[in-house]
């Protein structure tokens, strides 16, 4: 069960509009290491998880991701709004804008829209954990990017907090993979399964 809180993690207030910048922060919305794919990843995940601390731990994250969603469309729509027709012919947005004009569109920087392809689920505990730890720093790079990218301090104050947020998760991921392993029959884990070895 969600409840669903009318403000965002962190506020979202940019001053300059930005269609250029828009273009690199898009990819955190529907990139292949951004937002929707992380919450997606996780809320399905948690079905298959045996030990209930870490569907709780997938539950929050997921949960979590999409609040992160929220505030980079958010970040998207406040560098798009108003933008005169010169804007976004000088941004390179037009392609975009005829298919979307300034709607957020689920998709990566480099064009490609989001598909479930990128999100990894395997009902594998422990291949499942390791995807997420890595899908945290994917993220976390994603995001130092457009940092490396960004001179706007509104939007890079948000980007920020988003980054730390994926160092946490990837925290938290690591500890629950170290909860799992010790859960788990340690003989079972890669070298003998009993189910497998039956002639």
């Amino acid at each position: 069960m969600f409840v669903y809180e009318k403000k965002l993690q962190y506020p979202v207030k940019i001053a300059r509009p930005n269609p250029k910048l828009a273009k690199v922060v898009i990819s955190q919305v529907g990139g292949p290491d951004g937002e929707l794919g992380a919450s997606m990843r996780y809320l399905n995940q948690r079905y298959s998880m045996p030990y209930d601390e870490l569907k709780g731990l997938l539950t929050d994250i997921g949960t979590e991701e999409l609040g992160h969603l929220e505030m980079v469309a958010a970040i998207i729509h406040q560098l798009t709004r108003e933008m005169s027709m010169d804007e976004i012919i000088k941004s390179g947005l037009d392609t975009y804008f005829v298919d979307h004009t300034a709607g957020v569109y689920l998709t990566a920087a480099s064009g490609f829209p989001w598909n479930a392809a990128s999100m990894a689920v395997k009902g594998d505990v422990l291949a499942d954990l390791n995807e997420d730890l890595a899908a945290e720093q994917k993220a976390r790079v994603t995001y130092d990017n457009i940092l490396r990218l960004s001179d706007d301090p509104d939007v890079n104050n948000v980007i920020r907090y988003l980054r730390e947020r994926e160092i946490v998760h990837y925290q938290r991921f690591g500890e629950g993979l170290r909860l799992a392993m010790e859960k788990m029959n340690q003989k079972n884990m890669y070298v003998v399964n009993p189910s497998f070895d039956k002639g």
